[in-house]
């Protein structure tokens, strides 16, 4: 009895083997609960740069296909010093909803996850970072506001906008934190106090799960890792493919950047001037036009402030008024006037990092828009007073001959044509040399000599 009861009982531990090893090659339920997930096909997509709609189109390109094609694993390689807080949301949102794992690697060596990086690093299924890499300072700011000078510390007030900002910020941090089973008091910190840390003390403290060197070390490490929602990964005969950023995405990441779409506002502008100044070149017209017309897309990209742009096209209304009204700077002086205050307010939404409009470039933008409005201008001042060397006014200060006696009337010869004539200096004989003075109508005075 006892051998039929130990030969009962080896025989159920043999066939609860047997289950648990096919169930980590199909991915169904282990014996016990454990659940095991086979990856074998994975999806790698690389970004660096500033989190913009571009970036977001990217990313959540990179999920939507990992979904629909069937991959085990996503792994996205990231670079950032931070974005918009519409774009970054967009794309944890995307990542949440993944029937995928999605792993976030903070890659290549150097690299950062900074402000909204630190978000969509801790919204990740797997959080790894490369060695000498650094993850934090996740403080939301606001586009192109100017740094307080009394600060926090002085007593000053702060501004119940930003608090509001980054009270939402904390929240949703802590939120995705405790979700995903992270440090929710250093993420907090990274939000509130600018806190950032390497790679070692970000696994040290439970910030990300694993460090690893290249995709190749990633993927040996998560073998056999817990993955809430999905079990416990079983790594084998990996595929990998590589997802790039299309030409497209690279220009529109380009584009919307808030240093490029003041660049390019200001090219335009120029074009305009120039093609007012001098109608009929066609190239600085067009070229101006399509500059005003990709500038106008990033600011809405961007969520620019009407008020904002509205002064900065006003500035431009003023140096194009300068070019045909003398006003003796005034216009120049009101337009450059109304392209700084309009671009100090044109940016006013949340950001988390990464995106500013540079005062440099703003100044080098203004100084070059107001040399090119004098330098128009003068052209102008000096066309209006150069003299007349076409028409009958051209004929002022010419020499002549008398055709008949002038007494004191009479015609004379000048510039290959026959004019009526009034001496200004007594009678003048016919054939004698003679000199325009003045023109009046189709009538010219002349002296004698």
């Amino acid at each position: 009895m006892k051998r039929y009861f130990l030969f009962a009982l080896l025989f159920a531990a043999a066939q609860t083997a047997a289950a648990a090893a096919r169930a980590k090659t199909s991915g169904q339920p282990v014996p016990g609960g454990e659940k095991s997930y086979s990856v074998s096909k994975v999806l790698a997509a690389a970004y660096s740069g500033v989190i913009t709609p571009a970036a977001a189109e990217f990313m959540g390109g990179a999920i939507d296909r990992a979904n629909e094609e069937k991959y085990d694993l996503l792994v996205l390689e990231l670079d950032t010093p931070g974005g918009l807080d519409g774009s970054m949301r967009d794309t944890i949102k995307r990542m949440l909803a993944s029937k995928v794992p999605v792993a976030v690697f903070v890659y290549p060596q150097g690299a950062r996850a900074a402000s909204a990086g630190v978000f969509i690093t801790m919204a990740a299924h797997l959080a790894a970072m490369a060695p000498g890499t650094n993850i934090g300072a996740a403080h939301p700011v606001m586009l192109g506001s100017m740094p307080s000078i009394s600060g926090g510390k002085d007593g000053g007030k702060k501004d119940p906008m930003e608090d509001k900002v980054l009270n939402d910020a904390s929240a949703y941090i802590t939120s995705i934190t405790q979700q995903k089973k992270r440090n929710v008091e250093w993420a907090i910190k990274a939000v509130t106090k600018s806190d950032s840390i390497s790679a070692e003390e970000a696994l040290k403290t439970g910030v990300v799960d694993l460090i690893a060197s290249d995709l190749d070390d990633l993927l040996a490490k998560i073998n056999g890792r817990e993955v809430a929602g999905f079990g416990r990964l079983a790594v084998k005969s990996v595929k990998t493919d590589l997802m790039l950023q299309t030409g497209r995405q690279k220009f529109l990441a380009v584009v919307t950047d808030p240093n490029i779409a003041m660049i390019l506002m200001s090219l335009g502008a120029a074009g305009l001037f120039i093609e007012l100044y001098n109608p009929g070149l066609i190239l600085p017209g067009v070229v101006g036009a399509v500059s005003l017309i990709m500038a106008f897309y990033s600011f809405q990209t961007l969520s620019a402030n009407f008020a904002g742009l509205a002064l900065i096209l006003l500035g431009f209304v003023f140096f194009i008024a300068e070019i045909k009204v003398v006003s003796y700077g005034l216009l120049t002086l009101g337009g450059a006037l109304s392209v700084i205050l309009g671009s100090l307010m044109l940016f006013n939404g949340p950001s988390l990092g990464g995106l500013s409009v540079s005062m440099n470039i703003v100044t080098s933008a203004l100084i070059c828009l107001v040399a090119l409005v004098a330098a128009l201008s003068w052209m102008v001042i000096k066309a209006q007073l150069r003299r007349v060397i076409t028409g009958i006014e051209s004929l002022t200060g010419k020499k002549g001959s008398a055709k008949t006696d002038l007494k004191p009337g009479g015609t004379v010869f000048v510039e290959g044509e026959l004019w009526e004539a009034e001496s200004v200096s007594g009678d003048i004989p016919a054939g004698a040399d003679i000199t325009v003075t003045a023109v009046e109508g189709f009538k010219v005075r002349v002296k004698k000599g």
